[in-house]
């Protein structure tokens, strides 16, 4: 479960998404994939314009889930690669530089995945 306050998977993605925000990260998008891909039901994926901003996004995330009992159960990729994979297990955060972005485009590769939230 997902601790105390019992967040399903799609509030726990727009928390992500609002964490996001307010951390200033650009362009983010929320996807469900739930009947796309049985690994996960949401992406959050999101561009910043620093390694700092980044490594803010990805600490807050990780602390601000952790005071409700949410663990991020796996961090792949580095922030200095311009890449950074959070896996909250039903819910996967994608953290990318614009230019790393742009590289892996998984808006088109999951292009028929349903768009729920996009910040700009």
């Amino acid at each position: 479960m997902y601790g105390e306050l019992q967040l399903n998977p799609l509030d726990l993605a727009h928390k992500l998404v609002s964490l996001a925000s307010d951390f200033q990260a650009e362009d983010i998008v929320l996807l469900d994939i739930t009947e796309i891909f049985p690994f996960a039901d949401y992406f959050v994926i999101l561009s910043v314009n620093s390694a700092r901003q980044a490594k803010a996004i990805q600490e807050e995330m990780v602390s601000s889930l952790k005071k409700q009992k949410i663990k991020v159960h796996g961090i792949e990729g580095s922030i200095g690669c311009g890449w950074q994979l959070l896996d909250f297990k039903d819910v996967v955060v994608h953290i990318f530089s614009v230019e790393e972005r742009k590289t892996y485009n998984l808006e088109e590769l999951w292009m028929d995945a349903p768009r729920l939230v996009r910040v700009q």
